[in-house]
């Protein structure tokens, strides 16, 4: 065995139900690396970590610790072994300080001498760069310190072997920087970092080697230094795949969305969203930037008549014969009528945009009952764009009658997605659309909003990767803290500048 390996996996197989999540996986992890886990959606990514993290236990196969074989039962198993996992939602207590969920659940810690806490992780701060206070509050941290704790907590308890699934998913491109130098500090010190991402740009950044699976078998690992995105993504995809987003100028455009002091607060009476305004047009993409919480989610919300306005706000709607209406005070039905289609794909997929119990045609029957006549549903037409979505976005589905529940989360991503774009709007919002797909996937997704900017649609994209935004939008909208930041032209943004406009207000505005 590799005097250099700090774990090895030899013929690890996992199957749930019919589904066989891993085959015969063969892969190694070194000492004192950063290495990339790619796949597909479905690919078997995730699970094998979760393998290792104790979260999982394989069917079948070995797991090598340092040259002995170990069996892996529970995370308390994996971190004795020092192997730790920072999952993409994080497990903290929101009312309990850094220092206190660093130390929860660990023997010998009921009475905690917060001095010497305070010093220690100060003292791991110090060694690789990170910034925390241990004395603040989780509910007070923004996403990046919220995984700073986690990180920190892994490395407390003696981790030497971190996996990240999905880190930099909600960070800005400064946070994401910042992350990038802790990871190499971490690895400088002998330890090894496994980073799950579909983020190739990334990947070519930060890592040493790259390890892909498809369908759940391990193709093989390359050096980063030896190979390129399109390798990649062949890798991972087994064909040859453009990665190229194409972006041609807006024509004709009409005005559709026009937003005006615009101001929202939650059911605790917390201001989200604090005089916005900006227009959306036909025949363009608008991009929506900004940190995770700041905004996004209410605005769109607000705009499909699904959160409440304060006074003084407005929201109107220019449809195809030139008339404008009011959305504020209308119901999402009403609003839906007047041809805006609401894409917000929520976290919670099957809690707020599937039924879970029901197949892939009834939840487009969902969006498309009022084709039918009577007292009687068309199931004709949402099953021809159940057939539709499945084969143009490549769903894994045993069939059109498989209950959402059953399929994975990029393939329940694709469904919802595809169901929205079918429903031929005017205005077609999109939140987070691609989180979680894999890059074949999304590229998919790129090219599909695409094409409805060309048939004069306003496309309004909520997305956290500012590459794409960068590529993909026209205009780019910022939101700092609930307001406009700025709004910039999508072909002569940074990323660096859009970046600082995510963190402090006072940009450029142009409409």
């Amino acid at each position: 065995m590799n005097t250099n390996c700090a774990v090895r996996m030899e013929n690890i197989n996992k199957t749930f139900g019919e589904v066989r999540a891993n085959d015969g996986v063969n892969m190694e992890i070194r000492h004192g690396e950063i290495l990339s886990l790619l796949g597909e959606n479905g690919s078997g990514k995730t699970t094998l970590m979760n393998m290792l993290a104790g979260i999982y236990f394989p069917d079948d196969g070995q797991i090598f610790v340092e040259g002995r074989e170990v069996f892996i039962r529970s995370p308390k198993d994996a971190i004795d072994l020092g192997i730790g996992m920072v999952h993409q939602h994080f497990k903290l207590v929101d009312v309990f300080t850094a220092a206190e969920n660093i130390v929860l659940g660990m023997p010998g810690k009921v009475q905690l001498d917060r001095k010497q806490l305070s010093a220690e992780i100060l003292e791991i701060s110090e060694k690789y760069g990170f910034d925390i206070d241990p004395d603040k509050k989780i509910y007070d941290m923004s996403v990046s310190e919220k995984q700073t704790v986690e990180i920190i907590k892994v490395l407390y308890r003696g981790a030497r072997i971190l996996i990240l699934d999905e880190p930099t998913a909600v960070l800005t491109p400064q946070e994401t920087e910042k992350l990038f130098s802790v990871m190499r500090s971490m690895k400088e010190d002998g330890k090894s970092v496994v980073i799950i991402t579909h983020k190739l740009h990334e990947v070519m950044a930060v890592s040493d080697r790259v390890a892909v699976l498809r369908k759940g078998e391990y193709i093989g690992d390359v050096a980063t230094s030896g190979t390129s995105p399109l390798q990649l993504t062949e890798m991972m995809v087994g064909k040859a795949v453009s990665l190229n987003i194409d972006r041609p100028e807006p024509k004709d455009r009409v005005e559709r969305i026009s937003v005006q002091n615009l101001s929202v607060r939650d059911v605790e009476g917390i201001r989200k969203l604090q005089d916005v305004s900006f227009t959306a047009y036909g025949g363009e993409i608008l991009g929506i930037a900004g940190i995770s919480g700041c905004g996004q989610k209410e605005l769109l919300e607000a705009i499909a008549g699904l959160q409440r306005a304060e006074h003084g706000s407005h929201i109107a709607y220019t449809d195809k014969n030139g008339e404008v209406h009011e959305l504020i005070g209308k119901t999402p039905l009403e609003i839906e009528k007047l041809g805006v289609a609401l894409s917000f794909v929520p976290e919670d997929r099957l809690g707020m945009g599937l039924v879970s119990d029901m197949d892939i045609t009834d939840n487009m029957l969902l969006r498309s009952y009022q084709r039918g006549r009577g007292f009687f549903a068309n199931r004709r037409y949402p099953r021809s764009v159940a057939s539709e979505v499945v084969s143009e976005l490549d769903v894994a589905t045993p069939g059109l009658n498989t209950p959402v529940r059953e399929l994975s989360g990029g393939n329940v991503q694709k469904v919802l997605v595809g169901r929205e774009i079918a429903l031929h709007p005017t205005v077609l919002m999109t939140a987070y659309a691609v989180r979680g797909l894999d890059i074949n996937t999304s590229y998919t997704i790129y090219n599909l909003l695409t094409e409805q900017k060309m048939k004069g649609v306003a496309v309004i994209y909520v997305g956290e990767d500012l590459d794409v935004l960068l590529e993909l939008c026209d205009r780019i909208l910022v939101l700092c803290g609930g307001q406009v930041s700025g709004i910039l032209d999508g072909r002569s943004a940074t990323k660096e500048g859009v970046g600082l406009m995510m963190t402090q207000l006072g940009g450029d505005i142009h409409e």
